[in-house]
């Protein structure tokens, strides 16, 4: 399979861990680069998105990582890598608009791009939930695009749709339980259908109908709520991520997926999960989604054999 060519668009993966792997990207991102006979050819690193502990505007996940902000983007510029924010907070008011440390990042962003970058027309993005803080970021920081966040939760296709025809968003991420709707994502104009930004790799039971609380916790705890953890009721929800798990959902996209059915239908982005699973994790959904089997072997030992990082 890795020697067929798509005739079809470039897949673009959306990765996760912009602070909280800022080291493992520091070693891959050379070898993507210096060695992309390893990598398919028909994909390619569309960003990459994270944001560091404490960001009051953080959402999806509670942040962890606490990598430099001017390393971090001076990095992924250097590779011609939009990087993002995950500023998907749903519960955000005015008052919190303010806050002077997710101000800065922002700030910080805007500034890295500002000549382009490798691609020319690369730049930084916010992925965002609240409507409060969409319309502040489109004020104070117009350098920067915008991207609804998969946690609003759009399980209707209708609500998805009228998610793409807001102008305010570059990119749409819509719930996984839509990926499977071929029938009506085949009806999208080309127009929408670049707009669409799929979560591939979701390990959340189908059947979950507690998505949105759960997400809403971590809003909570990112403002600094004393809450308690979210405990999940859906089958399995006890048992903590699983790729194997995964990649049996049936809202699963997996490379075969991506060239037989998605590239073909006109659809070129494809958001991998992963903030709060460790590099290593990561690592091994890097193997499976770019990387030809008959390099993963050498991409294995130049990533684990390299001094400078502990996977682990």
């Amino acid at each position: 399979m890795e020697k067929i060519k798509s005739p079809y668009k470039t897949a673009f993966y959306h990765l996760p861990g912009l602070f909280e792997f800022y080291e493992f990207y520091r070693i891959f991102l050379p070898l993507f680069r210096e060695h992309r006979e390893w990598f398919y050819d028909w994909c390619d690193i569309g960003s990459i998105y994270g944001a560091p502990e404490g960001c009051l505007w953080g959402g999806g996940r509670t942040g962890s990582g606490n990598a430099d902000a001017k390393s971090v983007f001076s990095l992924m510029k250097e590779y011609g890598i939009s990087a993002r924010l995950t500023f998907s907070n749903s519960l955000l008011q005015k008052e919190h608009l303010n806050d002077k440390k997710c101000n800065e990042l922002c700030a910080l962003l805007a500034n890295a791009y500002k000549d382009g970058g490798v691609q020319g027309e690369c730049r930084g993005g916010v992925i965002v939930y609240s409507p409060l803080l969409v319309e502040y970021l489109k004020i104070n920081f117009p350098e920067l695009y915008l991207v609804s966040s998969t946690t609003k939760v759009l399980t209707g296709f209708d609500d998805f749709c009228s998610e793409l025809d807001c102008t305010d968003f570059k990119y749409v991420v819509p719930d996984f339980r839509l990926n499977k709707r071929f029938e009506d994502l085949e009806n999208l104009s080309p127009f929408k259908k670049d707009k669409v930004e799929f979560l591939c790799n979701e390990c959340c039971s189908f059947e979950c109908k507690a998505r949105k609380a759960c997400y809403e916790n971590v809003s909570r705890k990112n403002l600094g709520e004393d809450v308690s953890e979210h405990k999940c009721s859906a089958p399995d929800g006890d048992k903590g991520y699983s790729f194997a798990r995964a990649m049996k959902n049936p809202g699963f996209i997996g490379i075969q997926d991506i060239q037989q059915k998605y590239l073909p239908m006109g659809f070129s982005n494809f958001k991998i999960e992963g903030r709060g699973l460790g590099s290593a994790m990561v690592f091994e959904f890097l193997l499976y989604y770019m990387t030809k089997s008959e390099y993963q072997i050498e991409l294995r030992e130049a990533v684990y054999l390299d001094s400078m990082l502990d996977l682990f």
